[in-house]
Formats: C-alpha cells, sequence, structure tokens
C-alpha cells in the first residue's frame, strides 16, 4: 500500500453518520483523516483507503510493513469504542475478526482483515448452520469467560429503550393492513421474560454484512452492540434479520437446533423484535415494510407455512 495519507470522508459515509448520531458527529468527521494517519503513525501501519461502509464508525484499509492486511476502524462514539473492542477481546480466538491494536486516546483500533479483503471471502453453500454453530461459540465465550464492565443490559435495553419506542410508534405510524399482527405482537412483547441460565454477552447486531468469512470458508463474527442478557435476543435477531423475508423458517430451525432453546420459546422473541422492526421501518419509510410484515405475519400464524 502506497498511500499514506487519508483526504476527508465522503459526503456518502458523513450523511450515514450524521442520521446516526446526528449534526454534532461533523466536528469528529473533520478530524477523523489526522486521527487514523496518528494510528497508522503509532503502530508503523501502512494507509490504504476509506472502506465505505458502515452507519457508526470510518473504516480504513491498511496494512504492515511485512504486507499482513488490516482494518483501522474509528469510533465518534467513545463508549461503543470500548465495549466492542473489549468483547471483540474476549471472543479472542473465536469466530470473529481479532483486535491487532487500539488506542484509547484516539478511539481507533486496528482489526485483522477477514479473508484478505474488507468484505470477506465468498460464503460458504452451508452458510447458516456454520454461522449459527460460530454464534453458539460466541456465546459459550461471553459465559465462560470475564465478562467486559460496564456493558449495557438487555433487560434494560428492553425496558428503557425497546418497549417505550414501540408504545410511541403504535401512537403515530398507521399500520394499515398489518393492524392484526401488530396487536397479536404486543402483548408478547410486553411479556418477555429473560431467563438467567441463558445469560451470555450478546452480539446484537446479526444482520448478514456482519457476518464475514475467512479463506476456509468459516464464518466471522464482525461490529457486534454488545449487552449481556439472555441468548434468545442473539437467537431471534438473527432468525429475523440475517436475510429479510428469506429463509426464516431454517434459520429458526437452526437456531432451536443448535442453541437447544425450543422453537415455543425463541418464537416469542422473533415476533417482538419484528414488531419493533415493522413500526421503525414504517416510521421511516423504509421499503423493507412489506417484507417484515410477512415475517411477523409468518410468525404470528398457528401453523408457520415454508417460507422461500
Amino acid at each position: 500500500m502506497e498511500k499514506r495519507t487519508l483526504g476527508e470522508v465522503s459526503e456518502e459515509c458523513r450523511r450515514r453518520l450524521v442520521t446516526h448520531y446526528g449534526p454534532g458527529v461533523s466536528g469528529w468527521l473533520d478530524a477523523v483523516p489526522t486521527l487514523v494517519e496518528r494510528a497508522a503513525e503509532r503502530w508503523k501501519l501502512t494507509l490504504g483507503a476509506y472502506h465505505d461502509a458502515g452507519h457508526a464508525s470510518v473504516v480504513v484499509t491498511a496494512g504492515t510493513f511485512d504486507g499482513r492486511p488490516l482494518l483501522l476502524k474509528a469510533w465518534a462514539d467513545p463508549t461503543r469504542f470500548r465495549n466492542e473492542v473489549n468483547t471483540l477481546r474476549l471472543w479472542a480466538g473465536g469466530p470473529t475478526a481479532g483486535v491487532v491494536e487500539a488506542a484509547d486516546d484516539l478511539t481507533v483500533a486496528a482489526l485483522e482483515m477477514i479473508g484478505g479483503s474488507p468484505g470477506g471471502g465468498e460464503r460458504p453453500p452451508r452458510e447458516l448452520p456454520t454461522v449459527a454453530a460460530a454464534l453458539q461459540g460466541l456465546h459459550t465465550f461471553g459465559r465462560r469467560r470475564r465478562r467486559p464492565r460496564d456493558l449495557p443490559l438487555l433487560t434494560t435495553y428492553l425496558h428503557q429503550e425497546v418497549r417505550p419506542r414501540v408504545r410511541r410508534r403504535l401512537e403515530s405510524v398507521d399500520v394499515g393492513p398489518w393492524q392484526e399482527y401488530v396487536d397479536a405482537a404486543l402483548p408478547t412483547l410486553v411479556a418477555l421474560e429473560e431467563d438467567s441460565a441463558r445469560s451470555t454477552v450478546l452480539h446484537a447486531d446479526l444482520y448478514r454484512e456482519n457476518v464475514l468469512f475467512d479463506w476456509l470458508g468459516h464464518p466471522r463474527l464482525i461490529d457486534p452492540l454488545p449487552i449481556v442478557g439472555d441468548a434468545a435476543f442473539d437467537w431471534a435477531f438473527w432468525t429475523v434479520y440475517y436475510d429479510l423475508g428469506h429463509n426464516t423458517d431454517a434459520r429458526l430451525a437452526a437456531a432451536a437446533r443448535i442453541s437447544r432453546i425450543p422453537v415455543p420459546v425463541l418464537a416469542p422473541w422473533c415476533r417482538a423484535l419484528a414488531l419493533d422492526g415493522l413500526l421503525f421501518y414504517l416510521d421511516t419509510g423504509d421499503p423493507r415494510a412489506p417484507r417484515m410484515a410477512e415475517v411477523l405475519a409468518w410468525l404470528s400464524a398457528p401453523t408457520p407455512r415454508n417460507r422461500s
């Protein structure tokens, strides 16, 4: 990599982070090139280019002088930086990206580049079972190893964020033809109860783009939003969001099989997350709303039919 200095972040990147954090993040975005260049100098890395992805951080390709490819990731939120780095270190040796270096004063970390490319390697044919096994492995680490201090709690997240925003959106969002599914799912959200026996460190952001594959086709789970709580939350998130509207039934079956959490236990978590997601998509005019409504309808059916 010959390029050693960075220009400004792209307008698209700036737009995404301002949308996520608000206008106050603009000053930090202006400082990002300097922060990343200081980190590269400190760790004796060569800089590549911005990898224009993500909504909460800025990513730059980099490498060691002996040619090892890395990613430099800069966080606008110091708490998010600390939680993610500490959790990746908790999972060290498992199916995730390794932390090579981290600078608290810069809120920048050097991370392993999975599969030699910022987007990882090719996805294998048996993607779902391998990802499910990887998630189970991370949950095992989260139970057996000493957890980072001050990670948020799922209980708090549900009580202070999810339930209030669902109630708020129910007062302002027109759910149209999906009213019956919303009405059916609402009591589920209110009644959710965690099982302390399943408590672990959760990834909590299991979209498909956050699962990359290495040279051997093994999954690596990246970009966590770690919280501590019932593993059923992660399995439900993966079931609903990983590939929205496709293979939902296969993921639910794999989740139950690998986690050994029965479908009747997982299904209410899935319905609650689908309800929250549907209201968010409707509130923001997201075109994925009809797909999420179909998922919620399927989850609400007495005998779920097969899905594509």
